[in-house]
Protein backbone atom coordinates (compact mmCIF):
# COMPACT_ATOMS: atom_id res chain seq x y z
CA UNK A 1 0.00 0.00 0.00
CA UNK A 2 3.02 2.36 0.43
CA UNK A 3 4.29 2.19 -2.73
CA UNK A 4 1.38 3.56 -4.42
CA UNK A 5 2.38 7.16 -3.48
CA UNK A 6 5.62 6.83 -4.52
CA UNK A 7 4.54 5.26 -7.80
CA UNK A 8 2.29 8.48 -8.42
CA UNK A 9 5.31 11.07 -7.39
CA UNK A 10 7.35 9.37 -10.27
CA UNK A 11 5.10 9.76 -13.00
CA UNK A 12 4.24 13.16 -12.12
CA UNK A 13 8.03 13.45 -12.36
CA UNK A 14 8.06 11.56 -15.62
CA UNK A 15 5.17 13.55 -17.05
CA UNK A 16 7.14 17.03 -15.68
CA UNK A 17 10.31 15.96 -17.39
CA UNK A 18 8.50 15.42 -20.59
CA UNK A 19 6.82 18.83 -21.00
CA UNK A 20 9.76 20.60 -19.65
CA UNK A 21 12.12 18.60 -22.82
CA UNK A 22 9.04 19.71 -25.45
CA UNK A 23 9.05 22.83 -24.39
CA UNK A 24 13.19 23.29 -24.43
CA UNK A 25 12.63 21.91 -27.93
CA UNK A 26 10.17 24.31 -29.00
CA UNK A 27 12.34 27.44 -27.84
CA UNK A 28 15.15 26.05 -29.55
CA UNK A 29 13.55 25.98 -32.68
CA UNK A 30 11.60 29.20 -32.37
CA UNK A 31 14.77 31.06 -31.14
CA UNK A 32 17.10 29.46 -33.97
CA UNK A 33 15.04 29.83 -36.40
CA UNK A 34 14.94 33.54 -35.95
CA UNK A 35 18.73 33.56 -35.82
CA UNK A 36 18.83 32.04 -39.18
CA UNK A 37 16.50 34.45 -40.41
CA UNK A 38 18.44 37.22 -39.60
CA UNK A 39 21.69 35.61 -41.08
CA UNK A 40 19.61 35.29 -44.21
CA UNK A 41 18.72 38.56 -44.27
CA UNK A 42 22.22 40.38 -43.64
CA UNK A 43 23.11 37.65 -46.62
CA UNK A 44 20.70 38.91 -48.70
CA UNK A 45 20.97 42.80 -47.64
CA UNK A 46 24.93 42.39 -48.32
CA UNK A 47 24.66 40.95 -51.85
CA UNK A 48 21.61 44.11 -52.56
CA UNK A 49 24.40 46.50 -51.49
CA UNK A 50 27.32 44.70 -53.62
CA UNK A 51 25.18 44.67 -56.79
CA UNK A 52 22.40 47.16 -56.24
CA UNK A 53 19.83 45.25 -57.11
CA UNK A 54 16.63 43.40 -55.88
CA UNK A 55 17.51 40.28 -54.72
CA UNK A 56 15.08 37.42 -54.57
CA UNK A 57 16.08 34.21 -52.78
CA UNK A 58 14.30 31.19 -53.82
CA UNK A 59 15.91 28.39 -52.12
CA UNK A 60 14.27 24.93 -51.56
CA UNK A 61 15.96 22.38 -49.00
CA UNK A 62 15.13 19.54 -46.58
CA UNK A 63 14.75 21.40 -43.57
CA UNK A 64 13.52 19.95 -39.71
CA UNK A 65 10.18 22.46 -40.00
CA UNK A 66 8.19 20.11 -37.62
CA UNK A 67 8.62 20.72 -33.66
CA UNK A 68 10.14 16.87 -33.93
CA UNK A 69 12.44 17.28 -36.33
CA UNK A 70 10.98 15.78 -39.61
CA UNK A 71 12.33 16.85 -42.44
CA UNK A 72 10.34 18.79 -44.94
CA UNK A 73 11.12 18.54 -48.79
CA UNK A 74 10.19 22.24 -50.52
CA UNK A 75 9.02 23.11 -54.09
CA UNK A 76 7.72 25.58 -56.13
CA UNK A 77 3.99 26.69 -54.97
CA UNK A 78 1.67 28.96 -55.22
CA UNK A 79 2.45 30.72 -51.86
CA UNK A 80 6.05 31.20 -53.37
CA UNK A 81 4.73 32.98 -56.66
CA UNK A 82 2.79 35.25 -54.69
CA UNK A 83 5.39 36.59 -52.42
CA UNK A 84 7.86 36.93 -55.68
CA UNK A 85 5.03 38.47 -57.76
CA UNK A 86 4.86 41.15 -54.51
CA UNK A 87 8.95 41.71 -54.02
CA UNK A 88 8.90 42.52 -58.18
CA UNK A 89 5.31 44.69 -57.96
CA UNK A 90 7.89 46.68 -55.16
CA UNK A 91 10.82 46.77 -57.08
CA UNK A 92 11.25 49.84 -59.46
CA UNK A 93 10.55 49.55 -62.38
CA UNK A 94 14.08 50.18 -64.18
CA UNK A 95 16.13 48.53 -60.90
CA UNK A 96 17.74 45.10 -61.94
CA UNK A 97 16.78 42.16 -60.24
CA UNK A 98 19.22 38.97 -59.08
CA UNK A 99 17.15 35.75 -58.31
CA UNK A 100 18.89 33.05 -56.78
CA UNK A 101 17.09 29.41 -57.33
CA UNK A 102 17.93 26.12 -55.70
CA UNK A 103 14.98 24.19 -56.07
CA UNK A 104 13.54 20.61 -57.70
CA UNK A 105 10.49 22.86 -59.58
CA UNK A 106 7.28 22.24 -58.60
CA UNK A 107 3.88 23.62 -59.64
CA UNK A 108 3.85 24.57 -62.95
CA UNK A 109 1.45 27.27 -62.78
CA UNK A 110 3.37 29.22 -59.95
CA UNK A 111 6.70 28.84 -62.12
CA UNK A 112 4.98 30.38 -65.07
CA UNK A 113 3.57 33.12 -63.27
CA UNK A 114 7.26 33.84 -61.75
CA UNK A 115 8.02 33.63 -65.74
CA UNK A 116 5.79 35.98 -66.59
CA UNK A 117 6.21 38.43 -64.25
CA UNK A 118 9.90 38.37 -64.59
CA UNK A 119 10.06 38.54 -69.01
CA UNK A 120 8.17 41.90 -68.23
CA UNK A 121 10.40 43.50 -65.88
CA UNK A 122 12.23 46.17 -67.22
CA UNK A 123 15.10 45.83 -65.78
CA UNK A 124 17.84 43.16 -66.03
CA UNK A 125 17.22 39.98 -64.77
CA UNK A 126 19.61 37.77 -63.52
CA UNK A 127 19.32 34.12 -61.84
CA UNK A 128 22.22 32.58 -59.87
CA UNK A 129 21.49 28.70 -60.17
CA UNK A 130 24.79 27.69 -57.41
CA UNK A 131 23.24 23.94 -57.32
CA UNK A 132 20.68 23.36 -59.20
CA UNK A 133 17.37 24.35 -60.98
CA UNK A 134 15.61 21.76 -62.38
CA UNK A 135 12.05 21.88 -63.86
CA UNK A 136 9.79 24.83 -62.96
CA UNK A 137 13.18 25.89 -61.82
CA UNK A 138 14.57 26.18 -65.34
CA UNK A 139 11.22 27.75 -66.43
CA UNK A 140 12.33 30.85 -64.43
CA UNK A 141 15.65 30.34 -65.47
CA UNK A 142 14.62 30.90 -69.07
CA UNK A 143 13.05 34.55 -68.50
CA UNK A 144 16.30 35.81 -67.10
CA UNK A 145 18.39 38.42 -68.74
CA UNK A 146 21.77 36.08 -67.81
CA UNK A 147 22.14 32.98 -66.06
CA UNK A 148 25.11 32.56 -63.48
CA UNK A 149 25.92 29.16 -62.51
CA UNK A 150 28.57 27.35 -60.54
CA UNK A 151 30.93 25.69 -62.92
CA UNK A 152 28.94 22.03 -61.96
CA UNK A 153 25.52 22.95 -61.76
CA UNK A 154 22.67 22.12 -63.56
CA UNK A 155 18.91 22.65 -65.17
CA UNK A 156 16.91 20.01 -66.22
CA UNK A 157 13.90 19.68 -69.23
CA UNK A 158 10.73 21.76 -68.62
CA UNK A 159 8.90 18.91 -69.98
CA UNK A 160 4.80 18.07 -68.37
CA UNK A 161 4.09 16.07 -66.23
CA UNK A 162 1.08 14.37 -64.85
CA UNK A 163 0.87 12.88 -61.67
CA UNK A 164 3.92 11.14 -61.80
CA UNK A 165 4.15 10.35 -65.56
CA UNK A 166 5.39 12.02 -68.40
CA UNK A 167 3.42 13.60 -70.32
CA UNK A 168 5.43 12.62 -73.78
CA UNK A 169 5.51 8.64 -72.44
CA UNK A 170 1.96 8.93 -71.69
CA UNK A 171 1.20 9.55 -75.48
CA UNK A 172 3.61 7.57 -76.43
CA UNK A 173 2.40 4.51 -74.66
CA UNK A 174 -1.20 4.99 -76.93
CA UNK A 175 0.56 5.61 -79.71
CA UNK A 176 2.67 2.27 -79.53
CA UNK A 177 -0.83 0.19 -78.10
CA UNK A 178 -2.99 1.96 -80.46
CA UNK A 179 -6.37 3.75 -79.18
CA UNK A 180 -8.05 0.19 -79.18
CA UNK A 181 -6.62 -1.41 -77.14
CA UNK A 182 -6.39 1.01 -74.04
CA UNK A 183 -9.34 2.01 -71.49
CA UNK A 184 -11.34 4.71 -71.89
CA UNK A 185 -9.13 6.16 -68.97
CA UNK A 186 -5.95 6.30 -70.52
CA UNK A 187 -7.15 7.96 -73.62
CA UNK A 188 -8.55 10.69 -71.36
CA UNK A 189 -5.37 10.74 -69.59
CA UNK A 190 -3.30 10.69 -72.95
CA UNK A 191 -5.48 13.69 -74.05
CA UNK A 192 -4.53 15.65 -71.03
CA UNK A 193 -1.25 14.89 -71.80
CA UNK A 194 -0.98 16.06 -75.03
CA UNK A 195 -2.76 19.39 -74.16
CA UNK A 196 0.25 20.06 -71.42
CA UNK A 197 3.04 19.76 -73.83
CA UNK A 198 1.16 22.29 -75.96
CA UNK A 199 0.55 24.60 -73.79
CA UNK A 200 3.54 23.85 -72.07
CA UNK A 201 5.73 24.64 -75.47
CA UNK A 202 3.71 27.82 -76.19
CA UNK A 203 4.76 29.08 -72.90
CA UNK A 204 8.34 28.74 -72.94
CA UNK A 205 8.56 29.97 -76.54
CA UNK A 206 7.06 33.15 -75.46
CA UNK A 207 9.60 33.43 -72.61
CA UNK A 208 12.30 32.92 -75.10
CA UNK A 209 11.33 35.01 -77.80
CA UNK A 210 12.66 37.66 -74.98
CA UNK A 211 15.91 36.80 -76.08
CA UNK A 212 15.55 34.87 -79.09
CA UNK A 213 13.94 34.86 -82.90
CA UNK A 214 11.02 33.20 -83.12
CA UNK A 215 12.83 30.41 -84.93
CA UNK A 216 15.42 29.87 -82.57
CA UNK A 217 12.98 30.19 -79.36
CA UNK A 218 10.18 27.26 -80.99
CA UNK A 219 13.37 24.95 -81.73
CA UNK A 220 14.77 25.77 -77.86
CA UNK A 221 11.25 25.27 -76.45
CA UNK A 222 10.91 22.19 -78.21
CA UNK A 223 14.10 20.80 -77.30
CA UNK A 224 13.57 21.48 -73.51
CA UNK A 225 9.53 20.33 -73.55
CA UNK A 226 9.03 17.67 -75.99
CA UNK A 227 10.29 14.77 -73.74
CA UNK A 228 13.64 13.58 -75.29
CA UNK A 229 15.11 13.24 -72.04
CA UNK A 230 14.33 11.76 -68.48
CA UNK A 231 12.63 14.99 -66.22
CA UNK A 232 15.63 14.65 -64.10
CA UNK A 233 18.21 15.09 -67.34
CA UNK A 234 20.61 17.65 -66.11
CA UNK A 235 21.83 20.52 -68.85
CA UNK A 236 24.86 21.52 -67.63
CA UNK A 237 26.52 24.94 -68.06
CA UNK A 238 28.16 23.41 -71.78
CA UNK A 239 24.67 22.01 -72.56
CA UNK A 240 22.93 25.35 -71.77
CA UNK A 241 25.28 27.21 -74.02
CA UNK A 242 24.67 24.77 -76.73
CA UNK A 243 20.59 25.29 -76.49
CA UNK A 244 21.64 29.55 -77.11
CA UNK A 245 20.89 30.31 -73.37
CA UNK A 246 23.45 33.18 -72.19
CA UNK A 247 25.17 31.54 -69.60
CA UNK A 248 28.11 32.76 -66.74
CA UNK A 249 30.06 30.72 -64.63
CA UNK A 250 31.10 34.13 -62.37
CA UNK A 251 29.11 33.92 -59.73
CA UNK A 252 29.90 35.64 -56.29
CA UNK A 253 31.23 34.30 -53.45
CA UNK A 254 28.11 35.90 -51.23
CA UNK A 255 25.69 33.72 -53.06
CA UNK A 256 27.58 30.54 -51.51
CA UNK A 257 27.77 32.41 -48.49
CA UNK A 258 23.87 32.98 -48.57
CA UNK A 259 23.43 29.08 -49.11
CA UNK A 260 24.90 27.92 -45.71
CA UNK A 261 22.03 29.73 -43.84
CA UNK A 262 20.02 26.93 -45.89
CA UNK A 263 21.37 23.81 -44.07
CA UNK A 264 20.38 20.56 -45.17
CA UNK A 265 18.21 18.85 -42.63
CA UNK A 266 17.53 15.34 -41.87
CA UNK A 267 20.33 13.07 -40.59
CA UNK A 268 22.29 13.86 -37.55
CA UNK A 269 25.42 11.85 -38.65
CA UNK A 270 26.89 14.18 -41.25
CA UNK A 271 27.54 12.68 -44.58
CA UNK A 272 30.49 15.28 -46.05
CA UNK A 273 33.47 15.69 -44.20
CA UNK A 274 35.99 18.42 -45.40
CA UNK A 275 38.78 20.79 -44.08
CA UNK A 276 37.57 24.21 -45.93
CA UNK A 277 40.28 26.01 -47.80
CA UNK A 278 40.00 29.32 -49.17
CA UNK A 279 41.38 30.08 -52.99
CA UNK A 280 44.65 31.37 -52.89
CA UNK A 281 46.78 32.01 -56.24
CA UNK A 282 48.69 28.91 -57.53
CA UNK A 283 51.48 27.66 -55.04
CA UNK A 284 50.51 29.31 -52.18
CA UNK A 285 48.96 27.53 -49.41
CA UNK A 286 45.28 27.43 -48.48
CA UNK A 287 44.12 29.15 -45.71
CA UNK A 288 41.31 27.15 -43.63
CA UNK A 289 38.00 29.00 -42.88
CA UNK A 290 36.26 29.24 -39.78
CA UNK A 291 34.06 26.36 -38.88
CA UNK A 292 35.69 23.92 -40.42
CA UNK A 293 34.10 20.75 -39.48
CA UNK A 294 30.99 18.41 -41.53
CA UNK A 295 28.95 19.56 -43.95
CA UNK A 296 26.00 21.22 -42.94
CA UNK A 297 27.09 21.69 -39.20
CA UNK A 298 29.25 25.13 -39.46
CA UNK A 299 31.63 24.02 -42.09
CA UNK A 300 32.87 26.69 -44.56
CA UNK A 301 32.18 26.71 -48.73
CA UNK A 302 34.96 25.98 -51.39
CA UNK A 303 34.42 27.35 -54.66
Amino acid sequence: MESRPWSLHLANLARAAFWLALLAILLAQVFGGRGVEKQRSAALARIEKARKTRVIALIHRQESESIFGVPVAGSISIDDSEAILRAIRLTPAEQPIDVILHTPGGLVLAAEQIAKALVEHKGKVTVFVPHYAMSGGTLIALAADEVVMDANAVLGPVDPQIGELPAASIVAAVQLKGPKNVSDEVLILADVAQKARVQVLAFVTQVLLKHMPQKQALQVAGVLTEGRWTHDFPITVEGARQLGLKVSTDMPRTVYELMDFYPQGGGVRPSVWYVPMRRTAPGAPGQPLPGAGPEGKGAGTVN
